[in-house]
């Protein structure tokens, strides 16, 4: 799906399904003209493009992972000075409020994400096709994935099964509880599983080992909800264990490890799921989502940069102070990580916040040809959504909370020694030092991914994020206008006033 051969995807909104629309707004009343079940899905080419739009709001995610790391102690905001994206400066500073677009944009675009991919289980029985159980096995999985994120943002989310939202549902269906939701993405999951291809038919589609990988994910974050389910760090690392034991995934070592971030390197056995990008489509400021393009890329880069390899973007997303004191010597994770511009070769223009740190992992590159519409939006760099290094240190958890150090050390051991290229470096701790070990290196692994922010709050060390209020910032707030769209039916999280 990195090159869509369908252009024009059906833009299906969260509360009706619409033929004209860009903005999948959860409050979007207009319905210019609807599509339900006596004038669609009647041919598996319907089926098809309806999945096509399910995995298009994929490309949206990319302010949860710019967003996830500004929000996390991983990175500042930057920008150009203290009021560009005043949204992400608040996140920055954990001053946000109910009444912030940016927090707004991921409840709307998971919701839109949510409700086309509902749209297809809505009417999964409709019509029979070869090859259909594979379709519906991917729907399944990419509303677990948009629900996720939304759980994980928000807490306990509106829910209505296997049916799209309609007018009126904001009225009678209330927020579930987290846990409720937890328990519906594994349902989804544990029924995609079996019907889920072992390989890809098609480059960057779902297959067996993406859905178990992020039902081992979805199984370590539900062990901490509410009074926590211990039982679940066993299930996740089962569950993760399928993927270990596929033989369908490694680590790139040497030079392919160094590139992992390169196009060289996209959907390589490291990658479990990935999103794609192209920069074939372009986009404007007006519809960000719009983009065919990774819009992070371009809000990471050096502004005014001059230099080999990487070029310009708006020096967002800037890595703290302390970011490279962060990796020992000897560690290459360093290289991959971290771009030094005072060791570079190059020049750029200091902004808001500079450290004279960049993300190097996700920062416009030098690109053969132009991209379509403007080049800061339409950035080709695939996001890795799960990494096989993540596969392994999730498991190296889940098995450290089972006592099961030896699995956890083995796990662990594999992703250090390939930072290192060697032995030098194994952790041997035990018990609950294990599991810190394990977590910091989840932190120097996976800096500037975008799951810094969520790791901290699942373990319960927000406060080492600055400004962080326990009982408050866990969660963010649900945007006021979907609490007076619902009437004030849905609750606020707690901390936060409408």
């Amino acid at each position: 799906m990195k090159r869509k051969i369908i252009t024009a995807i059906l833009a299906f909104s969260l509360i009706t399904i619409v033929s004209v629309s860009c903005t999948d707004d959860f409050v979007d009343r207009e319905i210019p003209y609807s599509i339900g079940s006596d004038n669609y899905f009647n041919s598996e080419e319907e089926y098809n493009k309806a999945l096509i739009a399910a995995y298009d709001i994929l490309q949206s995610t990319y302010v949860n992972v710019i967003l996830g790391e500004i929000a996390s102690d991983n990175t500042f905001a930057g920008g150009a000075d203290a009021n560009d994206v005043v949204g992400w400066q608040q996140v920055d500073d954990m001053t946000h409020n109910s009444v912030n677009s940016n927090i707004r944009d991921v409840w709307n675009w998971m919701f839109s994400g949510v409700n086309r991919a509902s749209y297809i289980l809505e009417f999964k029985d409709k019509t029979e096709f070869e090859g259909k159980a594979q379709i519906i096995a991917e729907a399944r999985f990419l509303r677990a994935y948009y629900q996720f994120e939304l759980v994980k943002w928000f807490g306990g989310i509106p829910m209505k099964g296997d049916a799209r939202f309609t007018l009126g549902d904001e009225l009678v269906i209330p927020r579930s509880t987290a846990e409720e939701v937890y328990e519906a993405i594994e349902n989804d999951l544990l029924l995609a599983i079996p019907d889920l291809n072992v390989n890809a038919p098609q480059v960057g589609r779902v297959t067996k080992g993406a859905a178990q990988a992020l039902l081992g994910k979805v199984y370590l974050y539900h062990a901490t909800v509410g009074q926590g389910h211990s039982e679940k760090y066993a299930e996740a690392a089962s569950m993760l264990e399928q993927v270990i034991g596929s033989g369908k995934f490694s680590l790139k070592q040497g030079a392919d490890y160094l590139n992992l971030f390169e196009e060289a390197q996209e959907n390589s056995s490291e990658s479990v799921f990935e999103v794609q990008y192209t920069d074939v489509e372009g986009a404007g400021f007006g519809c960000l989502q719009c983009s065919e393009g990774n819009v992070a890329v371009g809000f990471s880069g050096p502004r005014s940069y001059e230099g080999p390899l990487f070029t310009s973007g708006f020096s967002f997303n800037i890595p703290v102070p302390e970011a490279a004191g962060l990796f020992e010597e000897g560690d290459n994770r360093l290289a991959v990580t971290i771009l030094d511009m005072s060791d570079c070769g190059c020049s750029y223009a200091p902004a808001h916040e500079d450290t004279g740190f960049f993300n190097r992992k996700y920062i416009p590159r030098t690109r053969r040809t132009e991209a379509a519409g403007d080049k800061n939006l339409t950035n080709p760099n695939n996001y890795r959504a799960i990494r096989y290094a993540d596969v392994l240190l999730m498991a190296a958890e889940a098995y450290s909370h089972t006592g099961n150090t030896a699995k956890a050390q083995q796990y662990l051991n594999e992703v250090v020694r390939r930072a290192y290229g060697n032995q030098d470096h194994d952790i041997t701790s035990s018990g609950t030092a294990l599991t810190q070990d394990i977590l910091k290196e989840r932190r120097k692994e996976l800096f500037g991914e975008g799951h810094r922010f969520f790791d901290l709050v699942r373990t319960g060390q927000g406060s080492l994020i600055p400004g962080f209020s326990t009982g408050k910032n866990e969660l963010f707030p649900i945007p006021n206008e979907e609490i007076r769209f619902s009437n004030n039916l849905w609750t606020q999280n707690p901390g936060y006033t409408n």
